[in-house]
């Protein structure tokens, strides 16, 4: 392995999130062939408490020379095999915050273990058979989930619902190989090859192949979210639609045009996906020189943003302004959002929207009595959908990693069908051949190389 992960020897880390005076536990998690004698320095369990596998003991944290108190804690023991990383594990589940934690990791660093590089017990999971890379990946994917449904397709990474497929195409893959291979070694021994059932096969795998790799657009939503920016004329109720849309208030709200100066944030989930939602400063013409910058921000926000909120105040009507926002931000995918819809009539609904005929996306809203925001939400999901999102498998999801082996193991197999049309000899079938288990087997990490590993695992906390 690189520098980065010398895994030998017994690391430790902190395993929860350190908040100075918030945290009721923090626990400091120690791997390898140490890790028991390590416990037994520093922890006292006072009465017969047994040391086994798969137990807590109560007791206190010592320093070994000065026998000073540390904590009054708890001790997790996990003996090899039965571990996360198939080593023997110990946990100190402290007192929660700074000092308790960072006391106990520095005794179990000055007692034979040495501070884990990021993600390397999980690492250590996989170079010991626990885990393949798609769930590693998986746990990474679930630590940092942003909404239920993130969660759910990292679990499922977890479980190997992406693993399974993966090593069935690759194990289909093989016995393509072994029967090209026996021909090459017993050509005189075995009936010819059928060419028509091999290009056959490669078919079926190659269109699994594209099954999956149609979860990439939806697996990058899930991670990332959605960015949305509502922009518009000043005092078209562009904050009010935020704090209504957020149930908070997020945004100040008044009667003053160009109140917002700076773009404001807020996070939300809708129908499972995460999404940004960012209040821009109104745009217009100004001499003011910080509403200037808000507006030159707005702009850019507006153009980063993968939805724009074009929100128009229903009760002025379509304005030149409104025209001039709209032929700036019309090449984006865009929703038009008419506002204080509740102080116009019928037929002028009717006539705001003959003025914009050609957008498909007309929504109506009053943020001062809440009304609208289902519908805004259902023309979001209406968007993602038929613009991003087009995988019916909901549990899976890929990350850019997988959708690249993938591509390349897909166009391998394309290469092989070429070369059985070209009629070429039986060796040239296998190259390629070769290049597709080769890509298939990078997802789980049967083929596998250290930078890959360096770059899968650094992305990974410390305690993880």
């Amino acid at each position: 392995m690189s520098e980065l992960f010398a895994t030998t020897g017994t690391i430790a880390a902190i395993a929860t999130a350190v908040v100075p005076q918030q945290g009721s536990v923090g626990i400091v998690r120690v791997s390898g062939d140490r890790a028991m004698s390590i416990a037994e320095t520093l922890f006292h369990t006072p009465g017969r408490q047994v040391w086994q596998t798969h137990r807590i003991l109560y007791g206190y944290i010592r320093h070994p020379q000065t026998q000073q108190l540390v904590d009054e804690a708890l001790l997790l023991i996990m003996k090899a095999p039965r571990s996360y990383t198939r080593e023997d594990v110990v946990e100190f589940h402290c007192h929660g915050g700074i000092m308790a934690v960072q006391q106990v990791l520095q005794l179990c660093l000055e007692n034979g273990a040495r501070l884990a590089q990021p993600g390397e017990f999980t690492l250590r999971a996989f170079l010991n058979g626990r885990l393949d890379l798609t769930q590693a990946e998986g746990i990474a994917d679930l630590v940092g989930a942003k909404s239920p449904q993130a969660a759910q397709t990292a679990l499922a990474g977890l479980q190997g619902k992406l693993a399974h497929p993966i090593r069935q195409l690759r194990a289909n893959c093989l016995d393509i190989l072994a029967e090209i291979e026996a021909r090459i070694d017993f050509e005189e021994d075995l009936p010819p090859l059928d060419d028509e059932a091999i290009i056959s096969e490669i078919e079926k795998i190659a269109v699994e192949i594209s099954r999956l790799l149609a979860t990439k657009d939806k697996g990058e939503l899930l991670r990332t979210g959605l960015k949305v920016a509502i922009v518009g004329r000043p005092n078209v109720g562009k904050s009010s639609l935020l704090n209504a849309w957020s149930q908070s208030d997020r945004a100040i709200v008044t009667d003053l045009p160009g109140t917002t100066r700076d773009v404001v944030e807020s996070q939300l989930v809708v129908g499972g996906i995460p999404v940004q939602v960012l209040d821009t400063a109104g745009i217009r013409e100004t001499t003011d020189q910080v509403e200037k910058i808000g507006v030159e921000r707005s702009r850019r926000a507006a153009n980063a943003a993968d939805l724009v909120l074009l929100t128009i105040d229903a009760s002025a009507g379509w304005t030149q302004g409104d025209e001039e926002i709209y032929e700036q931000v019309q090449h984006r995918p865009l929703i038009l959002v008419f506002n204080k819809i509740d102080l116009v009539e019928e037929n002028q609904r009717q006539n705001l929207q003959s003025q914009i005929s050609n957008l498909k996306y007309q929504i109506f809203t009053s943020a001062a009595q809440n009304q609208g925001i289902d519908t805004l939400e259902t023309a979001i999901l209406e968007i993602v959908k038929a613009g991003k999102v087009q995988a019916a498998d909901m549990d899976l999801a890929i990350n850019q990693r997988q959708a690249a082996a993938l591509t390349q193991a897909k166009i391998s197999l394309e290469q092989v069908r070429a070369t059985i049309e070209q009629q070429l000899p039986l060796d040239f079938w296998t190259i390629d051949l070769r290049g597709a288990i080769q890509a298939l087997g990078e997802i789980t990490g049967e083929e596998v190389t250290e930078s890959v590993l360096d770059r899968i695992f650094s992305k990974f906390c410390i305690g993880k």
